[in-house]
């Protein structure tokens, strides 16, 4: 049975059909949190909140796309919330010299061994500001993240990274 019919299903009040429909996706959605989270347990706890968030929103739910976006979209916005408890810093506009700190790196290997070091956020803030060139301004309005925060986790990921090579 596809996602439309499981959701016509527990909507008539057949309940049973919603322990299949969490099945389908919460392999696919735990992947997501984890992705997002250095923590297991706590992209587990997101991943659960994920569902229960649908389970007491169901009746008002209204498919007009796929459940596994509107899925995603709860598990984004959850995520996102997680990560803007991260304890935040005092921050300068500039970030230094980390322009000239990438090309001191000589390989792309060891650019993506320093990557895996850094957590999700970490990680894309510093794929979208030195890789692809964006401001703070870009990511911010691309991610949906502050820009303090973007700014936060750019220099923590450099300091991680000239810390494991000085």
């Amino acid at each position: 049975m596809q996602d439309k019919e499981l959701i016509k299903q527990i909507k008539r009040g057949h309940i049973e059909y919603a322990n299949e429909l969490i099945e389908r996706h919460y392999s696919a959605i735990l992947r997501y949190c984890a992705w997002h989270c250095s923590d297991s347990e706590r992209a587990e706890d997101l991943t659960q909140e994920t569902f229960l968030r649908v389970s007491r929103n169901f009746s008002q739910y209204d498919h007009r796309g796929k459940f596994r976006a509107y899925l995603y979209t709860i598990a984004h916005r959850l995520c996102i919330d997680e990560s803007r408890k991260q304890k935040l810093y005092a921050l300068d506009e500039d970030v230094g010299d980390s322009k000239d700190y990438f090309s001191e790196v000589e390989n792309r290997s060891e650019i993506n061994n320093l990557l895996k070091r850094l957590s999700p956020p970490q990680r894309e803030a510093i794929i979208l500001r030195f890789a692809e060139g964006l401001s703070f301004q870009e990511i911010s309005q691309i991610t949906g993240v502050p820009i303090r925060t973007i700014q936060s986790r750019v220099r923590l990921a450099l300091a991680i990274m000239r810390k494991e090579n000085p």
